[in-house]
């Protein structure tokens, strides 16, 4: 018998996560957007077979498109599955790609993929709108992290007494 996972109240269920985004990235916003798939790319994805490594999102001629994401060919798929790194398009409203035009053609700003999850049934993906980290700032942020971690740990230590 398969175990059923918890979904949170919204009917989200995270497949992939690109962790590293935040720790590169500064995010100023963040925004929803669906995801077109093909066939057996859905059955993959919802298998885990999905990396958000070196994925970025680009806005070409009024649509949105996600590249360079990669989604495992499906093991039980015919041959014809999709090319895996293949562009795939992202539905938005035209205001929201307006707006996130806006927001892009700034120095310095682009949109990266924090998340792809299904939200009832559907495959979405989370944008971040995001600058680039400078090295000092990412030491700044594992520094950071680090002592609150210890200072968590003291209080820890101390209540237990």
């Amino acid at each position: 018998m398969k175990k059923q996972q918890a979904q949170p109240a919204d009917g989200r269920r995270i497949v992939i996560q690109n962790r590293k985004a935040r720790h590169d990235y500064h995010i100023v916003e963040t925004c929803e957007a669906g995801l077109v798939l093909v066939g057996a790319e859905v059955k993959s994805l919802r298998a885990g077979g999905a990396n958000l490594q070196d994925a970025f999102a680009k806005i070409d001629e009024g649509e949105a498109w996600l590249h360079n994401m990669y989604i495992a060919p499906f093991e039980q798929g015919s041959r014809w599955n999709p090319e895996p790194r293949r562009p795939r398009k992202l539905l938005l409203h035209r205001a929201e790609i307006a707006r996130l035009i806006s927001r892009v053609e700034r120095k310095g700003y682009t949109l990266i993929p924090l998340s792809i999850y299904f939200k009832n049934g559907f495959a979405k993906v989370d944008l971040g709108v995001g600058m680039g980290k400078r090295q000092y700032d990412k030491r700044e942020a594992i520094a950071r992290r680090d002592t609150d971690r210890d200072a968590e740990r003291e209080l820890g230590a101390r209540r237990a007494r």
